[in-house]
Parts: structure tokens; C-alpha cells; sequence
């Protein structure tokens, strides 16, 4: 039996829909999947798309909060969202008979919210527990140290969350703007998979999106790498770094082998800066490398959490095992960090909420739906020599350095050593 192909249909406005049936599947995931995140945002509204996406779940012109959740538990489904710095994503899991339901609910969310000031109040409260529990977490505080420090002075440097002082200044006109200003067909993807009905969605999508506007929302702006370091000096068990170098962004030639070559430095427990670091040397606790791709950049992190006193060690040790990786990694260490992307990717797929996320995070950064086959015949062309080079070629941009912890100024001499 052939497997089912995605199915396209962009309505006149440019609204897409996507969906994937998967046959042997009673559930199904849906998403509707926003181009817009908080590198949107000008100055003045720090914070606001991940407030727009609390307040649209306090209910809408014809559900109450409660209403909603009632009404999607009551078939045993799910709802949620996220938001990052370049999309939001609104999402649902159901029973493949109850799809329209999450549908409805979905569009009613984006369609019409209340944003009841009352409500905006309470959330806003959430939002700030939210920020101080994040100030708490040093492992979490470091990366926001480090986008800052990358990206200064831009919106792709500033928290998801905002700041107290931002917020204060997000009210209901904000909110409405946001909406009316962004959330515009060309910039949305309606992406189902499981026991789903093509027809059956757009004919839904019609009703509940043909009238949105079919202009492109603002672009954000571009994004340039700065570098530069900061070093938070707080009490605490253990320091927090993160050390990190521009990265291709996500449509770059070398994207795929920068990839390759971020797992094999420090992607898992094989990698070279886990064996090193942790396994043969014992100075960090944690450690690991991680590749963040956006429109316009990216960027490679390394981090490490370590005994405050091994700390300068670690980070030599850090810095020196990434500029070797990129001298020596070898066709062993490639084929390994292969099959780890492979397999990671390809089990993501294996559920409805992978494959509807994969529809529209594909369309929204390609354009269309890249398949399986594709991404692994790109995987299967990076070799040890394009590895490498890419490794050189992000080792070789102005580094970032970012601390957290007892000591933490310490570190700084050595950024420029």
C-alpha cells in the first residue's frame, strides 16, 4: 500500500491548508500556524505576541474560557500553543470525528477573542510569574543572556516573554492591533494529519478564513550578529555558560552539514564535548551543543553547567574541542551524528501531531512540504569536508559569551584569549 501524499490547497486570500491522512490512525492533530513571533514586535510591544496567545484562551465573543475547555475535554481532545520568535502555533488533538470541533474552536480563538481587561489583568500576572521563574532558572537565564548579547539592541535578541516594565504598557488596543496587523491569510497555515478529511477541512476553512486579509503582514527586522559577552555573577550550586558563534540560517547551503557537525560536537552522549567534558575530564555536569536556525541567521550554542571553581577549565576545554571537531571530525563521528538526525526526525514523524507540525513549519519555511525522502537525501550529501567547513566557518564568527553563576566574572578574560 502507497503512502498518502500531503494534500495542498491555498484558498484565494492565501490561506493554506495542509493535511496528511494517515491510514490505521483514529486520532488526528491540528495546528493553525502563524509566520508571526516576537521578533514582530517593535519596541513598544515586548511581549506581546506570547500575550496575545495567553489572552485569546480567556475567551471569545461567543465562548467563555470555560466554555472552551469544556467543550474540547468533552471529546477527550487537547488544546494548546506556543509561541517562539518567528511563529505561533495553535493546536489541537482529537478523535478523527471530532477534527471539526478543534477546528471551530481554534479559528473562534484567532477570530474573535474578548480580550476582556479583566482578564488581561490576571494573565498578566501569569505572564510575570512566568519571567520571574525564568530569572530563577539560571540555565534558562544564560540563553537569554546569550540571544541578547548576539543580537543586541534587535527584536530577535529580546525575550519571548518581555519584561515587567513592557507589559504594563500592553493593553487591549495592543492586542487588537496585533491581531488585525498580523494574523493575515498569506502569513497562516491550517496543517491537519491523522484521520482527517481534505475536503471536508477546506470546505471549513472557507467558511471560517476566506475573509481574512490578503495582504502580507509586516516583515520584522533584519537580524545582524554582534557578539560581545555577559557575565551574571549569582549565588548558586553550579555556573552556567553558554559559548556561541553565528550559524547558517535556515535556507543556507550549509545549513544541513552545520547541522551534522553541531551533533557531532555536542548533540549526545557519543558527541565529543560530552566525552571529553563530562566523561573523561569530569568538569561539567551538563553539556551539550545545539543549532537554532531563523529566517535571516542562526546560532550555535554551547553549554555547560559546571562546579563554579572548574568553570574556566571547562570553558578552555569548551573552546578547544570545538575548534578540533571542526579540524578532525571524522567519517565514524559524521555517519553517527547521520543516523541520530535521521532517526530523531523521521520518529517525529511517526504520530498526527509531528506530521501536522511538520506541514506547516515546512510551508512557512520552505513554501511547500518538504518530504522525508528529500531531508534525508540532503543529510545523505553533507560529507566530512563540508561538516568541517561549516564548523570553521561558525567557530570563525565573533563569539558569545554568556555566565550565570558564582564566579561567573571570571570568564571574562578569557573570550579574548
Amino acid at each position: 500500500m502507497s503512502t498518502p501524499s500531503p494534500e495542498i490547497t491555498r484558498l484565494a486570500n492565501g490561506f493554506t491548508i495542509a493535511t496528511l491522512p494517515m491510514p490505521g490512525i483514529e486520532t488526528a492533530a491540528v495546528a493553525l500556524n502563524a509566520d508571526v513571533g516576537a521578533r514582530h514586535e517593535l519596541l513598544n510591544e515586548h511581549g506581546l505576541a506570547h500575550l496575545f496567545e495567553h489572552m485569546v484562551f480567556k475567551g471569545t465573543t461567543s465562548r467563555s474560557a470555560r466554555t472552551i475547555a469544556e467543550q474540547i475535554e468533552d471529546v477527550g481532545g487537547s488544546l494548546n500553543a506556543w509561541t517562539s520568535r518567528e511563529m505561533t502555533v495553535f493546536h489541537g488533538r482529537v478523535l478523527g470525528g471530532d477534527v471539526p470541533l478543534a477546528i471551530e474552536l481554534i479559528a473562534d480563538l484567532v477570530r474573535a477573542p474578548l480580550f476582556n481587561l479583566d482578564d488581561l489583568d490576571k494573565e498578566r500576572e501569569v505572564v510575570l510569574s512566568e519571567i520571574g521563574e525564568s530569572l530563577d532558572t539560571p540555565d534558562d537565564l544564560v540563553f537569554d543572556h546569550a540571544q541578547a548579547i548576539a543580537f543586541p539592541d534587535q527584536p530577535l535578541g529580546r525575550t519571548i516573554l518581555g519584561t515587567p516594565d513592557s507589559l504594563a504598557g500592553l493593553g487591549r488596543p495592543q492586542l487588537c492591533s496585533w491581531l488585525a496587523d498580523r494574523y493575515h491569510a498569506p502569513a497562516l497555515v491550517l496543517s491537519a494529519a491523522g484521520k482527517v478529511d481534505h475536503a471536508a477541512i477546506v470546505r471549513q476553512a472557507e467558511r471560517l478564513f476566506a475573509d481574512l486579509p490578503a495582504t502580507p503582514p509586516p516583515t520584522c527586522q533584519p537580524a545582524f550578529w554582534r557578539g560581545g559577552l555577559r557575565l551574571d555573577q549569582k549565588r548558586g550550586e553550579q555556573l552556567h555558560v553558554v559559548l556561541a558563534h553565528a550559524g547558517p540560517k535556515a535556507l543556507a547551503e550549509d545549513a544541513h552539514s552545520a547541522q551534522l557537525f553541531t551533533m557531532a560536537l555536542g548533540g549526545g552522549m557519543s558527541s565529543r564535548l560530552f566525552q571529553e567534558l563530562r566523561e573523561e575530564r569530569g568538569l561539567a555536569y551538563s553539556v551539550s551543543a545545539a543549532l537554532t536556525p531563523h529566517m535571516d541567521s542562526g546560532m550555535l550554542t554551547l553549554y555547560l553547567a559546571a562546579q563554579p571553581e572548574d568553570g574556566p577549565q571547562a570553558l578552555d576545554m569548551l573552546r578547544d574541542v570545538a575548534a578540533e571537531t571542526a579540524r578532525t571530525l571524522d567519517q565514524a563521528e559524521l555517519d553517527r551524528a547521520r543516523a541520530q538526525m535521521k532517526a530523531g526526525w523521521l520518529m517525529g514523524l511517526e504520530g498526527p501531531a509531528g506530521q501536522a507540525d511538520w506541514l506547516g513549519r515546512s510551508l512557512l519555511t520552505y513554501g511547500r512540504v518538504v518530504d522525508a525522502a528529500e531531508m534525508i537525501a540532503k543529510l545523505d550529501c553533507v560529507t566530512v569536508e563540508t561538516a568541517r567547513a561549516a564548523g570553521n566557518r561558525m567557530l570563525c564568527s565573533n563569539p558569545v559569551l554568556a555566565a550565570v553563576g558564582p564566579q561567573a566574572r571570571r570568564l571574562g578574560r578569557q573570550l579574548a584569549a
